[in-house]
């Protein structure tokens, strides 16, 4: 496998070595050898896709601080040391206790779970499906909900079995036991990181199969025993940091991250088949590499009048959460900071277009002598100051930021995003034009920071449609907390801002970052609906046009 492996690479950068017709400097050459190594560390399976908080994580933050010490760069994490450490709400975590039996045969943990807005504790009765007694367990065929919501495209199942479970409680049920008597799936799991609210009785859902060798006959009593408990779930993760003190008045942030989706735990996975590594090479080992050799470029460079941060974030597969812990608890003053660079999957350059795109490019006036076009490259440049990537947290500090990015592919967020498809010398040419970057802005001083617009919702690709605000995506509580208002878009027009909590949107409540993005998949251009939020103690509902 390592041989096949080694092949294709060679036969990889021979192809690309003709494709641009010129000799590679011996400089050129260490550069791409230095990429290679660090992306197919990065990106082996024994890191298991370094998803945030695990072994695999700790084992490339390791790594990359190993890069930093060689190099020669100065720790500037926490006490001392290369790290910044962050907690990662993982929400609850169902524990060993949570248990279900049925006339006395125990049921598999794969085969039921409590909904996410059960309460915890332990209910033991003799019941029938059909009878309903006080202080009794109730069971709820959804059956014919899920007949009647089959072609309601804003149906929300969830939403209905919580709101019957409400009235069940009030006729005197103790708990309910969700079950489906047909063959339709239900869409229903148990989801750990959800901050819906939590009733107060044990509500379970069987699986069809369990429910039909158990529950088929409804005139007849089974023995039920089941267990709820939980327990919150935390993790820890790691950003990694060296500095470069120049002895500037101002600092140069050059980041990107390293954490993936592990085997897509989280389930941010667009992959559909039996979980597999994810290794991420693209996205982000390339920006990873990146960072680490602008640090060795940067080291033994002329440009002295700034000093340059290095930062490689972990978090930001779970919504940004390293760069905006950084920016909250940052360890040199962002006052001092003059730009930041942020570069994530820049390892997937077209040979034949030559084509990347430069988000941030409205954040700074500094940023309109920017060339459009090298020899080597082709810049789309986007003026947006926000994106789904970790410079949105730099520049909600009022801090002028470039993006570099070659692109979305059929590989993201897949197992398949691998090392052997990586476009070294073409990754190699976008470091030697953040170079140039970083000297035409040597002797300039202190960029001048503008705020941007939202680009177009047409650029999302998840969504038709877009409400115009930048989630807090570390907030703990219910509903969406806005970290941000991007300027002309519904949400500003609507008197909404930063700190405001978005509960529902139209008929769709929001607990979480899920239910925002599920609902606003219902919606269109030009279609209006309400979005009720709430502002310290009052709540508020205003009228959108999307």
């Amino acid at each position: 496998m390592l041989f096949k492996r080694s092949v294709l690479f060679v036969s990889l950068v021979l192809t690309v070595f003709i494709s641009y017709g010129q000799k590679l400097k011996k400089s050129e050459v260490l550069i791409v050898d230095n990429l290679k190594a660090t992306i197919s560390f990065l990106a082996d399976n024994k890191l298991e896709g370094r998803r945030t908080g695990t072994a695999g994580e700790k084992e490339a933050a390791t790594y990359i601080e190993k890069q930093f010490q060689t190099i020669g760069l100065t720790p500037k994490g926490e006490n001392g040391t290369y790290y910044q450490y962050f907690t990662v709400d993982d929400g609850r975590q169902l524990l060993d206790a949570t248990k279900l039996s049925i006339n006395d045969n125990k049921i598999d943990t794969s085969d039921f779970f409590p909904l996410t807005f059960s309460s915890e504790g332990t209910i033991e009765a003799v019941v029938s499906p059909s009878i309903q007694e006080e202080g009794a367990p109730w069971f709820y065929d959804i059956n014919e909900l899920l007949k009647e919501s089959a072609n309601n495209p804003h149906a929300d199942i969830s939403e209905a079995i919580k709101k019957q479970v409400k009235i069940f409680q009030k006729r005197g049920a103790n708990s309910v036991i969700i079950y489906n008597s047909g063959n339709e799936g239900s869409d229903l799991f148990y989801n750990p990181r959800s901050k819906e609210e939590r009733l107060t009785l044990p509500v379970i859902f069987i699986k069809n199969n369990i429910a039909h060798k158990y529950l088929a006959e409804n005139d007849e009593f089974v023995s039920v025993s089941f267990t709820v408990a939980t327990a919150q779930k935390s993790r820890t993760g790691v950003n990694v940091i060296g500095y470069l003190d120049n002895g500037g008045a101002h600092t140069i942030i050059i980041g990107g991250h390293y954490d993936h989706l592990g085997y897509g735990e989280d389930r941010n996975s667009l992959w559909t088949q039996k979980p597999e590594i994810h290794n991420g090479a693209d996205d982000n080992a390339s920006g990873t590499a990146l960072v680490i050799e602008m640090a060795r470029l940067l080291k033994t460079s002329k440009y002295k009048r700034n000093n340059y941060l290095f930062i490689c974030f972990s978090g930001e597969e779970l919504g940004l959460l390293g760069s905006k812990y950084f920016t909250e608890h940052p360890t040199i003053p962002l006052s001092t900071v003059n730009y930041m660079i942020n570069n994530d999957m820049v390892g997937r350059l077209n040979d034949e277009t030559k084509g990347i795109t430069v988000g941030g490019y409205g954040t700074s006036p500094q940023w309109a002598s920017l060339p459009e076009k090298t020899k080597t490259l082709n810049i789309r440049f986007d003026s947006s100051g926000v994106g789904p990537s970790d410079h949105t947290s730099f520049y909600l500090k009022d801090i002028p930021v470039l993006f570099f990015f070659t692109g979305t592919h059929t590989d993201y967020h897949k197992p398949t995003d691998d090392a052997d498809k990586i476009n070294y010398i073409g990754e190699m040419h976008i470091i030697q034009y953040i170079l140039d970057i970083i000297k035409r802005t040597d002797k300039v001083g202190k960029l001048q920071f503008t705020k941007t617009k939202e680009p177009a919702a047409s650029d999302t690709p998840r969504f038709t449609v877009s409400l115009g605000v930048i989630p807090d995506y570390a907030s703990g509580g219910l509903g969406l907390k806005i970290d941000g208002v991007t300027s002309d878009r519904p949400a500003e027009k609507a008197g909404l801002k930063a700190g405001d909590v978005i509960t529902a949107l139209g008929d769709f409540k929001i607990h979480d970052i899920n239910d925002y993005m599920k609902a606003l998949s219902h919606f269109k251009k030009g279609d209006s609906t309400t979005v009720t939020y709430t502002r310290g103690e009052e709540t508020k509902t205003v009228e959108i046009e999307f």
